[in-house]
């Protein structure tokens, strides 16, 4: 079965990283790394949410409409630059905390702060799409998605290079307890319960 960070893995791949560099105006070495750092910031603040039962119940509810089918057509997507459903969902899993995550991997990477803004902006329908395909093929329950949250957000965190994690790690780790999803899922105000109102992703 294909995990969260191999089927954004599959569907990004050179092209996808080039349609990032283009559409954000970066090489596409720094899109690589800067991806590769915005993921454990998504699926951190995700696993959060999923972490009490009514945001497990509500966001198993939203996959069940936004199944991953963004997937298929990510280079269209991509291409097209609209950052309008990605907006919404990190105003649901971020919060008031938007502008500290999108420091903290801008310092990261080298980019600034609005071009992290946006990569979180394009990255995050194409991380939920992932996640709602991964439940359906592991026929995944809400009591379920917590776990599978954080194994992939560990995942993803081990999968990004150590210059990235490890800034990331001292901009985000504010406790200083060596966990990054801690503090970045505390950044969460919401519990998903009205996520992506419109239609399927």
């Amino acid at each position: 079965m294909s995990s969260v960070l191999d089927l954004l893995n599959a569907q990004l791949g050179a092209g996808g990283l080039e349609a990032i560099s283009r559409r954000l105006g970066i090489d596409p070495q720094t899109a690589q790394n800067a991806v590769a750092g915005a993921i454990p910031i998504l699926t951190g603040a995700m696993a959060r949410n999923a972490s009490h039962p009514a945001g497990a119940a509500a966001l198993d509810q939203a996959l069940q409409r936004h199944d991953g089918s963004l997937l298929d057509r990510a280079m269209d997507y991509l291409g097209q630059g609209d950052t309008s459903d990605g907006a919404g969902i990190l105003g649901h899993i971020l919060g008031g905390r938007q502008d500290t995550a999108a420091t903290g991997l801008a310092q990261a990477t080298g980019l600034d702060a609005g071009t992290a803004g946006r990569l979180l902006m394009m990255l995050a329908p194409l991380v939920l799409g992932a996640i709602g395909r991964t439940r359906n093929e592991q026929g995944l329950d809400p009591g379920d998605l917590a776990g599978m949250l954080r194994a992939e957000h560990d995942r993803a965190q081990s999968a990004a290079p150590s210059g990235v994690l490890g800034a990331l790690s001292g901009m985000l780790d504010a406790n200083h307890d060596g966990s990054v999803m801690d503090d970045v899922a505390r950044m969460g105000g919401g519990l998903l319960g009205d996520l992506f109102g419109g239609g399927r992703r």
